[in-house]
């Protein structure tokens, strides 16, 4: 004769499902509320953050070191790039300069899985399998950054898919120059009470990021509880019957939990205790990695009004799930990492160290010598501006502008006045790349082709035509000679705006020498360079 159920055990269940759900929406709660405040902050940062942050992600190698290091410390990609999404929206960081940052986080988020199975190191029968697993996620990111960061880096493959999706999707207009501050939905009331509370953007910042750390660890732990109330055979059924369904359920459980750290790490124990195999597992470990970018996505929801911020979590999602595209369905490469990491298992077996070194050597001498061979790769430089509007008056302002001469990508930071602070903010930045001859500044666009050429596009007063006039063989300015100076003539269509420009670019050092702006009844206001140093 069965025992009836308690009434208190379905009591005790239903209590435990109700905490369950609000410690998951007090979490989602929490990592919205962080990242407002955290893309808040980085708004109010001084300009020597803003300078660092800049100049260091203008090197694409210094921008993968950066993310892998970051993700490697906090071992969770999902902050690493929630904190990208929210700078690239405050306009700390640029769209380019965040790409690197996403791939170094994938990286850099596999050292746990390895980690973990270090700690098999005293089982000599497990061990071999347990750092074939821990490895698998480490190789397959690596060799899918090894594929993708090239086309990058010399061709933008992920960044111009990225943007065409996001105007497909999104908008027709281009990404905007200057970022702005989060759209549709806020907690704006309660960001706001914090900084009038704490009048310290470093200070903010910091709580910002613990914050958001803490939210995705509240995931981490509810999911570990979950799968530790399985048994490891039951766990091993139910997830890796076959290939689809192991890709299927990776996804969908790191996306429900935003962290393949734990997925991920989950598997090398049940691979260790040969509950599974690897080749079994690694769909799991494939469909864990694209789950994970779903953290970018909730992110970059909050920022509706900054396309660059929905474009970067695209260019996460595209470089996991071309990952797959590339691993997956092709056999031979399919078996490339799994291959790569039994031979890193049998040789850890061998020789016990080799895993300690193999974590030193990949996430931080090797990241450190690729940054140390492209060294110097930057250009900057800091333009003082002299501005004579109709009336004569004059005024200054300062452009601080850097280009990595390999990628051609930098940015531009615009300062009001010739004095440097260093608690002054920039009134703008701008993206600034240059692709098959047209050096795209912000959204304005400079052909650098043949006298003659015209083209139309659109800035911040609207719709605009633009002709390459004719390139002069040299011009004074700032008190020296520049060669190759391409000049442009601008008009707007619309007849509230009858204005004509003309801006004098320098080729070789991609500059405005000089703006001119001509008004109806002969009125004119004139930007001419004054001032050219290299920092």
């Amino acid at each position: 004769m069965e025992t009836p159920a308690s009434p208190i055990e379905p009591a005790r269940k239903n209590w435990s499902n109700f905490r369950i759900v609000m410690y998951v929406l007090g979490a989602f709660f929490l990592f919205l509320f962080a990242l407002e405040l955290l893309t808040s902050s980085l708004q109010h940062m001084t300009k020597n953050a803003a300078d660092t942050i800049l100049t260091a992600t203008s090197n694409p190698f210094t921008g993968l070191f950066i993310g892998l290091v970051i993700t490697a410390m906090l071992q969770s990609s999902s902050t690493t790039t929630a904190l990208v999404v929210a700078m690239v929206a405050s306009g700390a960081l640029t769209f380019e300069g965040a790409i690197p940052i996403i791939m170094g986080a994938n990286i850099g988020t596999t050292i746990t899985s390895i980690i973990v199975s270090l700690s098999f190191i005293n089982k000599r029968k497990e061990f071999r399998r347990a750092v074939a697993a821990g490895t698998y996620h480490h190789f397959f990111n690596v060799l899918t950054a090894v594929i993708l960061f090239p086309l990058e880096y010399y061709y933008g493959f992920l960044s111009n898919l990225a943007v065409l999706i996001t105007k497909t999707l999104f908008s027709s207009s281009s990404l905007p120059s200057v970022t702005t501050s989060p759209g549709g939905w806020t907690l704006t009331p309660l960001t706001g009470f914090f900084l009038q509370m704490i009048d310290n953007p470093f200070i903010i910042a910091l709580f910002a990021l613990l914050l958001l750390f803490g939210s995705i660890m509240i995931f981490r732990r509810l999911i570990s509880v979950l799968l530790k109330a399985r048994s490891p055979e039951s766990f091993s059924r139910f997830f890796f019957k076959n290939q689809i369904k192991s890709f299927a359920w990776g996804l969908v459980t790191t996306a429900a939990i935003r962290s393949s750290t734990v997925t991920t790490s989950v598997v090398v124990p049940i691979v260790a205790k040969k509950i599974t195999s690897l080749r079994q597992a690694a769909p799991f470990i494939m469909g864990a990695n694209v789950g994970t970018t779903i953290t970018a996505f909730i992110a970059a929801a909050l920022y509706t009004s900054t396309l660059s911020s929905i474009s970067i979590a695209i260019v996460h999602f595209l470089f996991n799930m071309l990952g797959v595209v590339l691993f997956f369905p092709i056999p031979v490469l399919r078996k490339l990492p799994i291959k790569m990491a039994e031979w890193m298992g049998e040789l850890t077996l061998k020789y016990r160290l080799i895993g300690f070194v193999y974590i030193l050597l990949a996430f931080f001498f090797l990241p450190f010598s690729l940054i140390y061979f492209n060294q110097g790769a930057i250009d900057a430089f800091t333009l003082t501006y002299e501005r004579v509007d109709s009336v004569n008056t004059i005024s200054h302002y300062r452009v601080e502008t850097r280009m990595n001469r390999h990628t051609n990508i930098g940015s531009w930071t615009t300062y009001e006045g010739n004095d440097t602070d260093a608690n002054e903010e920039p009134s703008l930045i701008f993206p600034v790349s240059l692709k098959n001859e047209s050096l795209f500044i912000g959204r304005r666009i400079f052909q650098l082709s043949r006298p003659g050429l015209c083209w139309e596009g659109s800035d911040e007063r609207g719709n605009m035509s633009s002709c390459l006039e004719r390139i002069l063989p040299s011009f004074r300015a700032a008190g020296r000679t520049f060669d190759s100076v391409f000049v442009y003539r601008v008009t707007y269509p619309s007849p509230r705006d009858t204005s004509i420009h003309r801006y004098y670019l320098s080729a070789p050092y991609k500059v405005i020498l000089q703006h001119q702006i001509t008004y109806p009844k002969a009125s004119e206001m004139t930007e001419k360079l004054v001032r050219f140093d290299g920092l």
